[in-house]
């Protein structure tokens, strides 16, 4: 499972002119999911993702994590991001899980995170989204599980 997470100010999703998740400061996560991935793979990435350390306090840039400031979190599918890149001008994506594998996993994610933080907005898995945000530093990381 990779997560590509960017600390935001604000971020929101649309589909067909219609926003349908908007958070404010927090991270925005582009998820992908692996044939191989599974159930632990979504709670020890959750977790990674709430605890991460990329906010910052009074002393250091990068020290207090979205659990630590109250932040808000904006989950979107991304299959893209487990594309194989290694060859060619094409991007191939057997190495993304099929629906019938990432949706589960997806939700599975989603229903973890809302145990653990109080805002939780999300996409439509599957859908055409226009994702909007303001990358607060710029901050972005790629994490795996």
């Amino acid at each position: 499972m990779r997560a590509l997470i960017q600390r935001v100010s604000q971020a929101s999703v649309e589909i067909e002119g219609k926003i349908i998740g908007e958070i404010g400061a927090g991270i925005l996560v582009l998820l992908g999911v692996a044939p191989e991935d599974s159930a632990s793979d979504t709670e020890r990435l959750a977790e990674k993702i709430i605890n991460y350390r990329i906010f910052p306090d009074t002393l250091k840039p990068m020290n207090t994590s979205l659990r630590d400031i109250g932040g808000e979190l904006l989950v979107v599918s991304q299959f893209t991001l487990c594309a194989d890149t290694k060859k060619g001008l094409r991007p191939g994506f057997s190495s993304a899980a099929s629906p019938e594998v990432a949706e589960p996993l997806y939700n599975d994610f989603i229903d973890y995170c809302r145990r653990k933080i109080d805002r939780v907005e999300t996409g439509i898995f599957g859908a055409d989204m226009q994702v909007a945000l303001v990358n607060d530093g710029p901050v972005t990381f790629l994490l795996e599980s």
